[in-house]
């Protein structure tokens, strides 16, 4: 093949071909479990959202073929209500960031997420997750350090299941670096929060604070004792020995 063909095979980069992919792959018996897997149902924390029922490598698969799409498509893309349409605006944005060579273009798709955030297009723990470990670079890198101190306070303190989410997930880029503190100050912000996913999410990052220091993870565990949601405790000493686990449920 040659270099002019291969330019002519790749997709065009817009929002209504990216859908039209996904729309290839539909599979209605795999939605169906999905809806209820991920809660869609009236009442419940992802109430009318779509699923087309493509796995995650078939979406991942579509979106790294528009890395470039523009801005105004990405748009079209956050406000879809197909959730695979959402899931790979998210997924692009988080390689765009990944790519970024200097602090002025990670601002910018930082920015860029945190309005999608906010005007509630990131609204499912699947979009939060595959994102916030890498987005939350920003708040490490940045030299205004009490911006990203700021803004985890603020998102923890909101009534949007999906900013506390992002909140305490967004530490995960400041364990990677070995910087803990982040991570413990949101789980107090959140010790007293009522959604299990906020509990699961917590605990996930203690025990990725104790894979690299049980002794910081001890401490906070004797800290919060008897304060700790049943499922954040769980989570956070996974990784300890049954001996340990138990006398930690025990307590």
């Amino acid at each position: 093949m040659t270099k002019n063909q291969s330019l002519i095979d790749l997709p065009p980069q817009t929002a209504e071909s990216l859908m039209a992919e996904v729309a290839e792959l539909a599979n209605p018996t795999h939605a169906q479990p999905l809806q209820r897997f991920f809660k869609t149902g009236p009442g419940q924390y992802a109430e009318g959202d779509i699923f087309m029922g493509l796995t995650v490598p078939q979406t991942r698969g579509i979106a790294k073929n528009y890395l470039n799409l523009p801005d105004q498509e990405m748009q079209l893309l956050f406000q879809s209500p197909i959730h695979e349409h959402r899931f790979a605006a998210t997924v692009i944005l988080t390689a765009r960031f990944s790519r970024a060579k200097d602090e002025l273009t990670q601002a910018a798709i930082f920015d860029q997420y945190l309005n999608a955030l906010y005007d509630g297009y990131i609204n499912n723990w699947d979009l939060v997750d595959v994102s916030a470990p890498t987005i939350g670079n920003f708040l490490v890198l940045a030299e205004d350090q009490s911006f990203g101190e700021n803004l985890l306070n603020e998102l923890a303190a909101s009534d949007n299941l999906w900013r506390r989410r992002v909140s305490i997930i967004f530490t995960f880029a400041h364990i990677r670096a070995g910087i803990f503190e982040p991570t413990l100050q949101i789980s107090r912000a959140l010790l007293g929060d009522k959604h299990d996913l906020i509990h699961k999410a917590c605990g996930w990052m203690l025990r990725e604070v104790g894979k690299r220091d049980a002794d910081v993870l001890r401490a906070f565990l004797e800290e919060t004792r008897g304060r700790m949601p049943r499922t954040e405790l769980r989570y956070a000493i996974e990784k300890f020995d049954e001996d340990e686990r138990q006398r930690w449920l025990g307590a």
